[in-house]
């Protein structure tokens, strides 16, 4: 049983009384987050907040966390101001320079990577090792970035004219807005502030509105490094809030670049906002990623690859396994594995050393999930297991589901219960007899983000990757959907968004480009050989 005390609140006439778990009050207290008193949720170099106050409500026990005072609209354009303000001065300081300040940043989240992984799990509600890797991929890209500020490199272009050089040069961009949603609260702001840092940009972050705390502990942790370093702190805002101070920063012609992670639904609106104005946009939304079994596959490393892409987080990654694709030959023996493994999975708190399967994130996410199995059952699909809430009485406060496997009757990739993603553990399962049939189910749904094949047989990976392959951003082979590493650009294709971060080249969105021309001879010819004499 959770241990709980009685904490005296301040939050106003009224509102003098309320529980909070021993478990959740020393996590917070680790991270300097008072429970007892609203916290401020916009920092652009000092902390305030005088907009409605959103509560951070934990997911596995229903109890309200902390209360936060968000941004209001005024204060979201004082901020963005100020961003910009910092940007100016910011663009100034040689890049080797920005590395070393994003190191610094590195080793003071590294040094609070167990409490901010934990601040995770009770937020959020992804599994203790899942919280601790996220802050871990935060302090990844760092390194990353610091190498990264050293060789952010333009290029020399031959010219056809004699006596010339072309250069193509990149600068500071100018101020990057990071919206980012509730499933990966710390890591999805770090693939951009570590990249914007880098390339001498100012960022200002409007968190989702569900994990303000999240965001909070992050600004303070960077906050403290920026001053020590005599770094304006709005290089690195933060304004809490909820769609309207997003809107604000989506539509400011200030923000040369945002990047937004949500759902496909209000990507396209963010999408072309944005465009409207001619600012750069980048996209991560919706995943519904598939996996492909093939005959030769090794099922002691599939089987479980696949049971962590569609349990883990409890199905709320954006590369989540949600279609699983079974050759007939193997199809009976692969579900049989996978449905012992759903069926003794340890569900409970999140922060607990022994548990895989945390809470969904809102009550609301649970409604969905219910929905979708309703639907499954609807069209007669086989549900093989799950399809409930779980009712042990230390679950019922939480969000807690059984995750699902289901065998449609349908195949056809068009039907929703194929196309439309569920962000909740539900993984739908097809057979199939041929390679090039699994290839065209996986491409035909509208996302793009990730996908799977295991085989052990090189031709078969060479129609994967290749032209006629798949048509996701990433392209695995014996590897599952979920669990990128930051060296590489992440992100999808389609109505994913085509939007990349992290590692790779999408370091580039992040400067604005300029080709530069020199001259250093005696005479001025034009190109293509025009001549134009008085």
């Amino acid at each position: 049983m959770l241990r709980r005390r009685i904490i005296t609140s301040a939050f106003g006439a009224g509102h003098t009384v309320r529980v909070l778990s021993t478990r959740a009050s020393e996590v917070l207290s680790r991270l300097s987050i008072s429970s007892t008193t609203e916290l401020s949720g916009v920092y652009d170099g000092q902390w305030r907040g005088s907009g409605v106050v959103q509560e951070s409500v934990c997911p596995a026990t229903g109890e309200v966390l902390a209360r936060v005072r968000t941004a209001s609209p005024s204060e979201v354009q004082e901020t963005l101001a100020k961003t910009r303000e910092a940007y100016v001065q910011f663009r100034n300081v040689p890049a080797p320079r920005r590395g070393e300040i994003l190191r610094q940043i590195r080793e003071a989240l590294a040094a609070k990577r167990e409490d901010l992984g934990a601040l995770v799990s009770l937020e959020m509600g992804k599994i203790r090792t899942e919280g601790v890797g996220e802050v871990q991929e935060f302090v990844d890209i760092c390194d990353y970035g610091v190498g990264l500020s050293r060789m952010m490199n333009g290029r020399l272009v031959a010219s056809e004219r004699p006596g010339h050089s072309i250069l193509e040069v990149p600068n500071p961009l100018g101020v990057v807005g990071v919206l980012s949603a509730f499933n990966f609260p710390v890591a999805v702001y770090g693939w951009n502030f570590a990249l914007s840092l880098a390339a001498g940009n100012a960022t200002i972050w409007k968190p989702s509105p569900t994990t303000p705390l999240c965001a909070i502990a992050v600004t303070k942790i960077i906050s403290q490094v920026l001053e020590a370093n005599g770094v304006p702190g709005a290089v690195a805002s933060l304004v809490c809030g909820g769609k309207e101070a997003g809107q604000a920063v989506v539509e400011s012609p200030g923000v040369e670049l945002v990047s937004f992670t949500g759902s496909e639904r209000v990507g396209r609106i963010v999408g072309q906002n944005v465009a409207s104005r001619f600012g750069k946009v980048i996209l991560e939304l919706g995943g519904n990623n598939a996996s492909i079994i093939m005959p030769d596959a090794d099922l002691s490393l599939a089987v479980p690859a696949v049971y962590f892409g569609a349990v883990g987080t409890a199905g709320q990654r954006c590369t989540s396994t949600r279609r699983l694709y079974l050759h007939r030959d193997v199809a009976d023996e692969f579900l049989s594995r996978l449905k012992t493994l759903y069926r003794s999975v340890a569900v409970g708190d999140p922060l607990a050393k022994d548990t895989l399967l945390g809470p969904l994130h809102t009550g609301s996410a649970c409604e969905i999930y219910g929905q979708a199995v309703e639907k499954l059952r609807t069209v007669d699909a086989d549900i093989i297991t799950g399809g409930e809430r779980y009712q042990r009485d230390d679950l019922k406060a939480g969000n807690f589901v059984q995750p699902t496997i289901a065998l449609p009757k349908s195949v056809n990739p068009k039907d929703d219960i194929w196309s439309t993603e569920v962000f909740a553990p539900i993984l739908n399962v097809a057979i199939f007899d041929e390679l090039e049939q699994a290839i065209e189910w996986n491409n035909a749904v509208p996302q793009g983000l990730s996908s799977s094949l295991w085989t052990r047989d090189i031709r078969n990976v060479g129609k994967w990757i290749g032209p006629a392959g798949s048509d996701a951003g990433i392209v695995n082979v014996n590897v599952g959907t979920s669990g990128a590493e930051i060296g590489a650009a992440f992100g999808g294709n389609k109505s994913t968004g085509w939007g990349r971060e992290s590692g790779g080249d999408a370091w580039k969105q992040y400067v604005r480009w300029s080709a530069a021309t020199l001259n250093f001879s005696d005479a001025a010819p034009l190109a293509q050989g025009v001549s134009f004499t008085p």
